[in-house]
């Protein structure tokens, strides 16, 4: 082929607003789960860095994944996504996990809210953490710290992001508790909404068998790995099975 026909590729737009959210719907009944649950539910995928903590571990969100790309200390663009953003959306702000700095605050707080934007997270810091907390918008982030930020560089909004150690699709739905938050693949929200449901049911069962007086040995199928695994105790002289009880 002619180098002279060869045309360079043509690079993406800085805001993508066109993208395929999930179902409303399903997104509710998805978020009626607890960030862990859904992580099991769908084979221990979709577990956002520990790093990044809610403000408050009262907080939680269910909502729609709208990336954004921040340089280090530079809150340009996540002010331009709110501008864009739609009800319903979570904000995951990607800024160069630059802990030192107040990407976030109570005024772009009250701006976000009034836009109906379900959760703002950032890999960054956030500052004014009484009054967001005030305002009950889940926010979510790598730091608090007070230090301020510019607004001087360009980046992309809704573009695939590898966020907190996960690839993030716009688009996708993104749960978040005390416990931490978790990604699931859009088109795969109905399905792992029906498995959490499956999980935590199972779970709910298991607890009430403990109460009953059931053991972790014998629920969890423990006596031939401990076995297997050569576990000895005080008590093996009188007590072949190592005090485990029987084996049911």
């Amino acid at each position: 082929m002619s180098t002279d026909t060869l045309r360079p590729l043509a690079a993406p737009p800085h805001i993508t607003t066109k993208i395929t959210r999930p179902d409303a719907e399903a997104l509710a009944r998805l978020g009626r789960f607890g960030s862990a649950s859904i992580h099991e539910a769908q084979g221990r995928r979709g577990d956002v860095s520990s790093v990044i903590k809610p403000i408050d571990n009262a907080m939680r969100f269910a909502g729609s994944a709208f990336t954004v790309v921040c340089a280090p200390r530079d809150n340009l663009m996540l002010q331009v996504a709110i501008h864009y953003a739609q009800p319903g959306d979570v904000l995951l702000v990607s800024a160069g996990e630059m802990g030192q700095a107040g990407t976030f605050g109570d005024v772009l707080g009250n701006a976000a809210k009034a836009k109906g934007i379900a959760a703002v997270v950032t890999d960054s810091g956030v500052r004014d953490t009484q009054s967001l907390r005030a305002l009950g918008l889940p926010v979510f982030s790598g730091s608090v710290a007070i230090t301020g930020t510019v607004k001087n560089s360009l980046g992309r909004v809704n573009q695939p992001l590898v966020f907190g150690d996960q690839l993030i699709h716009p688009g996708d739905a993104v749960v978040g508790d005390a416990d931490g938050i978790v990604v699931v693949r859009r088109d795969e929200v109905d399905t792992v909404a029906e498995l959490s449901r499956r999980r935590e049911e199972h779970e709910d069962e298991l607890i009430e068998l403990y109460k009953a007086g059931r053991t972790t040995i014998d629920l969890c199928g423990l006596h031939d790995v401990l076995r297997e695994k050569g576990l000895t105790t005080d008590i093996d002289d009188v007590d072949p099975d190592h005090g485990l009880g029987a084996k049911p």
